[in-house]
């Protein structure tokens, strides 16, 4: 129970962060650049509609994680998912995203939970 809780904690600072800070920091000034693709507004409307239904599928993943009874194979999937996007992220940015530690932490927690 411990270590869905903890996976489900780090699910849920990734999404707030992921909605929030990367949005004001990454998607809004790619979004006033107005070029290219971006010259076109639903374009813009789609790519900032693809951000946050990340973070909202970042939630659904925390409610899956610490829902009472989810079945042991789903949090091993679940954490098998996150833990190789957080390890991806970290080889493919050579660890100067942020996010990476707490991705892997979620997903292996997640496992942990799912095998204990």
């Amino acid at each position: 129970m411990i270590w869905t809780g903890l996976s489900s904690a780090c699910m849920v600072a990734a999404a707030l962060v992921h909605s929030a800070l990367g949005y004001r920091r990454l998607i809004a000034p790619l979004l006033r650049s107005r070029e290219g693709p971006l010259a076109d507004a639903l374009v813009r409307r789609i790519v900032r509609f693809a951000w946050h239904a990340t973070s909202v599928l970042m939630l659904v993943s925390a409610a899956a994680v610490s829902w009472p009874g989810t079945p042991k194979g789903l949090l091993t999937a679940i954490g098998a998912a996150w833990l190789a996007t957080g390890l991806f992220n970290a080889a493919y940015t050579k660890g100067r995203h942020i996010a990476w530690p707490v991705l892997s932490a979620a997903g292996l927690f997640a496992l942990i939970g799912g095998f204990s």
